[in-house]
C-alpha cells in the first residue's frame, strides 16, 4: 500500500482510504464488519465517517464498535456541521455546536481523539473565527489532532487560512471535495490554493458514485443493488448525456491500454500529487480489494494529455 501525508504537516495514510458513508445506510452492522476488516488487513489506514452518515450517528457507532483494538491503527477521520437526524436541519460550526458534535462523535466513536476533525461544509451564520477557535481549543485539550474542511470555496478557503495564520490558530489541513474524472471543477480555484497553502485533498466520490466502476451501461436499466438504483438524487446528478459520452470515450481509452475503467479512475486520481487519499466506499469486501489493486497503473505524460483531451 503506498503512502501520503495529510498536506504538508499531517500524518502518513494510505493512498487508498475507506469511506463509510455507506453504514448504517446502503448496509447494516453486520454486512459493515467485514468490510472494516478486509481494509485493516490489506493496509488502509484512514478511515473516514461522518456524525450525519447513517442518521443518528449511525456509521460512526459502527466504526466504535468495530475497531475495538485496532483503533490505533488507523488514521480516524470525521466531520461535524450537518443534521445527523435525517431532517435536513445543518447542526452548524458555532463554538457551541462543535464542543456538542464532538463529545456524541468521541463516544460514538469509542475513542479519546479524533485524528481529523472536519467542518462538513460552511456555516454563513457563523464567523470563521468562532470556529477555527473552537476547533483550536479542541487540539490543545488533546480531542483532536488535526483539522479539515470540506465544500469551501477558495475564497472561503483562503479567508479560513488567514484567519489561522494571523491568530496563530490550528490550520486546515485538508480540504474534502468532490473530485474524479468527470467533476474537475476545483482544478480552477480550490486547487491552487491547497497547493500553495501545503493542504492534501480528500476526494469524495471518486468513482462519480459508481458510474467510473464499468458496471453501468448507457440505455441499459441501473444494477438493482447499485448506489444509483437506490438514490434518485444522485441520478440526476451523475448520468447526463454529457457524463455518458465521456465514460464511453474513458473505457474505450483504457480498454486499448489493457486495463479497466476502474483502474483508470483510480489511477487517474493517484497521478494527482495534491491528492493525500482516495477516499473510497465499499458495502463488500472485494471492492475494497478492487479499489486498492486499481491504483496500479501509472499513467505517463502522453496518456494524461489525452485523458485531459476526453475529460476538459
Amino acid at each position: 500500500m503506498q503512502k501520503r501525508r495529510l498536506g504538508r504537516s499531517g500524518p502518513e495514510v494510505s493512498l487508498v482510504g475507506l469511506g463509510v458513508n455507506n453504514f448504517g445506510r446502503r448496509i447494516d452492522f453486520a454486512a459493515a464488519r467485514p468490510v472494516v476488516a478486509k481494509a485493516l488487513d490489506c493496509g488502509i489506514t484512514l478511515i473516514d465517517t461522518a456524525d450525519a452518515y447513517g442518521n443518528d450517528g449511525a456509521s460512526e457507532d459502527f466504526l466504535g464498535r468495530l475497531l475495538g483494538s485496532r483503533r490505533k491503527d488507523v488514521v480516524l477521520a470525521t466531520k461535524f456541521g450537518l443534521s445527523i437526524d435525517g431532517t435536513g436541519t445543518p447542526g452548524g460550526a458555532s463554538r457551541r455546536y462543535i464542543m456538542q458534535a464532538v463529545e456524541a462523535s468521541l463516544r460514538r466513536l469509542n475513542t479519546d481523539w479524533i485524528d481529523l476533525y472536519q467542518l462538513h461544509r460552511p456555516d454563513a451564520k457563523v464567523p470563521i473565527e468562532e470556529t477555527l477557535r473552537a476547533l483550536d481549543d479542541l487540539v490543545k485539550a488533546g480531542k483532536v489532532r488535526y483539522i479539515g474542511c470540506s465544500n469551501l470555496s477558495a475564497t472561503q478557503l483562503e479567508a479560513a487560512l488567514t484567519v489561522s495564520k494571523r491568530q496563530d490558530l490550528a490550520v486546515f489541513v485538508t480540504c474534502q471535495d468532490e473530485y474524479n474524472l468527470l467533476s474537475r471543477g476545483l482544478e480552477k480555484d480550490r486547487a491552487p490554493v491547497m497547493r500553495q497553502h501545503g493542504l492534501g485533498l480528500l476526494p469524495y466520490v471518486p468513482l462519480a458514485s459508481g458510474l467510473l466502476t464499468g458496471k453501468y451501461r448507457h440505455n441499459a436499466p441501473l444494477p438493482p443493488s447499485s448506489r444509483l438504483a437506490s438514490s434518485a438524487r444522485h441520478v440526476g446528478r451523475v448520468l447526463n448525456e454529457r457524463n455518458w459520452r465521456v465514460v464511453e470515450a474513458l473505457r474505450e481509452f483504457a480498454t486499448r491500454r489493457g486495463y479497466t475503467l476502474l483502474e483508470l479512475a483510480m489511477s487517474w486520481l493517484a497521478s494527482r500529487p495534491f491528492i493525500s487519499s482516495i477516499i473510497a466506499g465499499a458495502t463488500r469486501p472485494e471492492q475494497v480489494e478492487q479499489n486498492i489493486a486499481a491504483v496500479g497503473w501509472t499513467l505517463p505524460p502522453a496518456d494524461l494529455a489525452e485523458i485531459d483531451r476526453i475529460t476538459l
